[in-house]
């Protein structure tokens, strides 16, 4: 748990950051959301780490019970959060690159003068497509990317050794349960950056 609490406080570190950027964005459309806005990203991040341990397990659970393992979820549990191990690395280095790109990041500034209410999400959206292609934001979201698919490859190894003791599975069936997943979200990962 503690683990997974630091991976969750870098990563909120990370959001505030973002939540930063955007609430500058949205100001002008909301004023006085910008606090709000920070603590909803803060606490999502915080929060969502926490969601997405629990996920996980449950998905390295449900592999490892394709290959008939035994043992506990608490026990896959306690295995996925030991391999978090490695992405308080990658959430230091992806803060580290948050905070030296995006002050170089353009932040378009939304105004609301003239605009009629049903086209401000429109207004909003091209904003944020405008800011996501700021080269400043495309570099930190390639960083954040590679550093991710780094340290989450040797979550894998540190996962692999877990479901085989936890689960009771050969090495094999371990690297398949670890593995699976693992290069399925990598190749999304890959994907959403083509698409970005």
């Amino acid at each position: 748990v503690l683990i997974v609490l630091v991976v969750g406080i870098f990563s909120a570190a990370y959001g505030y950051l973002i939540g930063g950027l955007t609430s500058q964005m949205m100001s002008a459309v909301m004023p006085g959301m910008e606090t709000i806005i920070l603590i909803a990203t803060v606490i999502g991040a915080i929060v969502g780490t926490f969601i997405f341990w629990v996920i996980w397990a449950a998905v390295l659970y449900g592999f490892s019970a394709v290959f008939k393992g035994e043992g506990s979820f608490r026990r896959v549990l306690e295995f996925t959060g030991y391999g978090y191990l490695p992405q308080i690395a990658g959430a230091i280095i992806t803060l580290i690159a948050a905070i030296e790109y995006l002050p170089k990041v353009h932040v378009p500034q939304i105004s609301t003068a003239g605009v009629p209410a049903e086209e401000l999400g429109q207004v909003i959206q091209n904003a944020v497509t405008t800011m996501m292609k700021d080269p400043s934001m495309v570099e930190l979201t390639q960083i954040t990317v590679l550093v991710t698919i780094v340290f989450l490859l040797w979550s894998a190894n540190i996962w692999i050794f877990g479901i085989r003791n936890g689960r009771k599975l050969s090495p094999r069936d371990a690297a398949l349960c670890a593995g699976i997943p693992v290069v399925a979200y990598i190749l999304y990962l890959i994907y959403n950056l083509g698409v970005s």
